[in-house]
């Protein structure tokens, strides 16, 4: 073969194997000749470094899945993500996608855009999962495209070496008849175009010479379940978008129009500060939103919500136009089987450890909606914290002796922190000296000391904000995995020997919004300072837009801001 035949054939080899590795050729001349020697490995060696990358399934393009995968860097791992969505949508906009102040692409944001991105290799395709089988590994899918596209529903299962279940959740019905017929929820995006035809066609089927007042009236009452933070902000974008918009379309129903707001506890927007409780409820009168505490929903029809008061006991019949469900969240049924699979049945959502490790499972993580830590509380383990720090098994302890197990305690249950804060003491020692008066302690005077800590444990809210932090910390830990494996860098193992490999997953608080319509929005942020108000929607106008995923998903939603300020909300029903 000649020289140059060869190197053809080597170019085309390199372009057609890019993984394979370089060619190794020495050339020597012999005899007036080329001789070529060729020394390779070339399928066995590409085969092996791809058998090396451990594959990595993530399920799930929401807040967690998404959050894992951007922050994802190391490229030793292959990763394939399933997810019914391919897309990734900033769902804390859901509401203003519902009356058109922003539309809905411009908060969505493809994922094959964001894996393209990533240097490791990695694939997309758009399936649910129905199945886990922890046994063999393997995650069973079907696809969600549509029926006219031909042959039928596909099924494949993916192979995995670890599992990321970022599934998020569904809205929880809690079982009343009727909700799932009749009324719509705000989960998705699909949800929130359908509830923008819904208040277009209510006007327009409203606006029809054949219809009563009394059939009007009823049309034109919308009706929103849940006083927590998506109903309240839905609430009031509706107001916003008729007083401002609708009413200048349809002047003849103005009168008409009534929204009222559905909330079984006492108050609503329970998780914030008592002074933006207060202050929302006293704007929502103002605006003539009418706010029903205490009213737990019992049935709904397709024109009536039948409500059971708790002051009366009586049953209470609404008619309505439209019914917005926005109330808990419950977990998706694929979910729910793989729960009873590995023996969580008497849970209702998937319990994790605190590095987010499913609680039977040594390699598969649950993060976001779908999941909750299941923090360890003190008392179970307490016998167990006292024998390691009494290391000459004298069977007391001097504040001294907790020296080298302190930070560790306070790291492995973080509601000791929160007991601390609560006590006003600055640290674990202070405890101890506080509430001894004598120089050692026994293990139960320790039982004694440390009874009221477990109550400070508390589950995560099922929030945006800590679904992203638990997908960037997984990704860290991936990320680092082997140099942790080699040198641990997290707590003590009070139950076993050595350290945890990584420090487990601490959720910080970044603060929380309420927009409660008329420019005006609340804010609680760290430190426990509160700001309502018009200057208060300028921060949240900011923050919003940083926290988007992309600049497209940014430039979009500005100008849509813009937009509405200029030109109003669209009114079509498309």
């Amino acid at each position: 073969m000649s020289g140059y035949r060869f190197f053809q054939r080597a170019s085309r080899a390199f372009n057609d194997y890019p993984h394979l590795p370089k060619l190794l050729v020495l050339f020597t001349v012999s005899g007036g000749g080329l001789a070529t020697v060729c020394h390779t490995a070339f399928a066995d060696a590409g085969q092996d470094d791809i058998i090396k990358k451990k594959k990595i399934v993530v399920l799930g393009t929401g807040w967690a899945g998404t959050s894992f995968l951007k922050n994802l860097k190391d490229p030793s791992y292959s990763v394939q993500v399933v997810s019914p969505r391919n897309y990734f949508a900033f769902t804390p906009l859901l509401p203003s996608v519902t009356c058109g102040t922003v539309e809905a692409r411009s908060i969505v944001e493809p994922i094959r855009n964001i894996v393209k991105k990533q240097n490791f290799d990695a694939d997309f395709k758009e399936a649910e999962c129905y199945k886990i089988d922890t046994v063999n590994k393997k995650v069973h899918c079907k696809t969600t495209q549509p029926n006219h596209l031909g042959g039928g529903i596909e099924e494949f299962a993916v192979d995995y070496d670890y599992l990321v279940i970022a599934m998020g959740a569904r809205a929880n019905t809690f079982n009343t008849p009727g909700v799932v017929e009749n009324a719509h929820f705000l989960k998705e995006v699909e949800d929130a175009q359908k509830i923008r035809r819904t208040v277009i066609d209510c006007f327009e089927k409203a606006s029809l010479p054949s219809i009563t007042e009394a059939e009007r009236k009823r049309i034109l009452h919308f009706v929103i379940v849940g006083g927590g933070p998506a109903g309240v902000e839905f609430a009031a974008e509706l107001h916003d978008f008729v007083k401002e918009d609708l009413a200048k379309l349809y002047p003849a129903l103005k009168e008409y129009v009534s929204i009222t707001l559905l909330e079984a506890g006492d108050n609503i927007l329970n998780m914030f500060d008592k002074r933006i409780t207060a202050f929302a409820e006293e704007k929502f009168a103002r605006d003539g939103i009418e706010l029903k505490t205490g009213s737990m929903v019992v049935k709904v029809s397709d024109r009536e919500i039948s409500t059971k008061e708790r002051s009366t006991g009586q049953t209470v019949t609404i008619p309505y136009g439209m019914c917005v469900w926005a109330t808990g969240i419950g977990s998706r049924p694929v979910v729910m089987d793989f729960m009873k699979q590995i023996g969580q049945t008497n849970r209702r959502i998937l319990a994790t450890d605190e590095w987010l490790r499913v609680e039977g499972c040594k390699e598969i993580y649950a993060l976001g909606d779908c999941a909750t830590v299941n923090q360890r509380s003190v008392m179970e383990d307490i016998s167990i914290i006292f024998s390691k720090a009494d290391k000459n098994n004298s069977g007391t302890l001097r504040v001294e002796d907790f020296k080298e197990v302190i930070q560790d305690i306070c790291e492995r249950y973080p509601q000791v922190e929160l007991y601390l804060k609560k006590k006003q003491l600055k640290n674990f020692n202070a405890l101890l000296k506080n509430s001894e008066e004598v120089a050692e302690i026994n293990i139960e005077k320790f039982k004694k000391l440390l009874a009221e800590v477990d109550s400070q444990m508390k589950n995560l809210p099922a929030t945006a904000q800590v679904a992203a932090q638990q997908g960037s910390y997984l990704a860290d830990c991936f990320n680092r995995l082997q140099i942790c494996e080699a040198n641990p860098e997290g707590p003590l193992r009070f139950r076993g020997t050595g350290r945890h490999r990584f420090h487990p997953f601490r959720y910080r608080h970044l603060g929380q919004f309420a927009p409660l319509g008329g420019e005006q929005t609340a804010a609680q942020l760290p430190g426990d300072w509160v700001s309502i108000g018009h200057s208060t929607q300028w921060l949240w106008y900011s923050v919003y837009a940083s926290k988007l995923v992309s600049w497209r998903t940014r430039v979009l939603v500005v100008s849509d801001w813009i937009r509405r300020s200029t030109f109003g909300r669209d009114s079509s029903r498309i």
